[in-house]
């Protein structure tokens, strides 16, 4: 029997990148996979695709995480069109790096909307379902910055960090219910936002890394797959970071 199966996900930012790649192994494993992104597009659509073509039930939706309002129409949708929610992954994410001195505060309020209200309005929008369904696991994704902050990162790593202390509180709360929530800290992961950097850049990143090598979307994939199991059911309130070992 597969890992995942039986199991229904909703993924935030499945579209693409680390979002894509745990859409991906989660239908590897046999879970039905709902994905949000901000638009229904050609990305979302091929996305869709590929999921079904691994033979399990999947549709991408068009929503705003960052609004409560989208976020519970969004949780509705999918209990009427999948009948449950297994599996809760708040991935979405943007960054407007900046020093502090030159951020605008439309470039912060932007950041904590999308990367940790969402994270409120999704977990709120779903609780109710996990609970009576008697069980639940809730991962939200954090990063190494959200650890140990970083130069130019404030808002994107402030964000981070609470979304590691959300996490915590919503373990403490929701465990009673048999509801887990954890954390992924991805470090230096291959996706859209790295590959825009200058190659020196990423080599002085890499060199920083004990395994010399920047992380894979499949990476964090594996361990989200842990997480969404019962392999790791007596695992909550807990931050698993990814990251080569560039965090310790």
């Amino acid at each position: 029997m597969k890992l995942l199966e039986g199991k229904v996900a909703l993924i935030t930012g499945g579209s693409r990148g680390i979002g894509k790649a745990i859409a991906m192994r989660f239908a590897e494993q046999g879970a039905s996979v709902a994905f949000s992104d901000l638009n229904r597009d050609e990305l979302m659509e091929n996305t869709e695709k590929e999921l079904q073509a691994l033979g399990v039930q999947a549709k991408g939706y068009a929503s705003n995480a960052a609004s409560l309002t989208d976020s519970e129409k969004l949780a509705e949708q999918i209990l009427a069109d999948f009948g449950r929610i297994d599996i809760l992954v708040n991935n979405a994410g943007i960054t407007r790096d900046n020093l502090l001195l030159r951020m605008s505060e439309q470039d912060w309020d932007l950041v904590m909307a999308v990367n940790l209200k969402s994270v409120f309005n999704l977990t709120k929008a779903v609780q109710r379902a996990m609970i009576k369904q008697k069980g639940g696991s809730i991962i939200n994704m954090s990063s190494v910055v959200g650890v140990n902050g970083n130069a130019g990162q404030s808002n994107y790593s402030a964000s981070k960090a609470g979304m590691i202390g959300f996490t915590k509180s919503i373990a403490q709360e929701l465990g009673s219910r048999g509801v887990r929530c954890n954390a992924i800290a991805p470090g230096f992961i291959e996706t859209e936002m790295t590959h825009k950097l200058p190659d020196d850049v990423r080599q002085q990143w890499i060199s920083t890394i004990p395994l010399r090598r920047s992380g894979k979307p499949e990476d964090v994939a594996d361990v989200a797959v842990f997480l969404a199991s019962d392999l790791s059911a007596y695992v909550t309130g807990q931050v698993i970071s990814v990251c080569g070992g560039m965090s310790m």
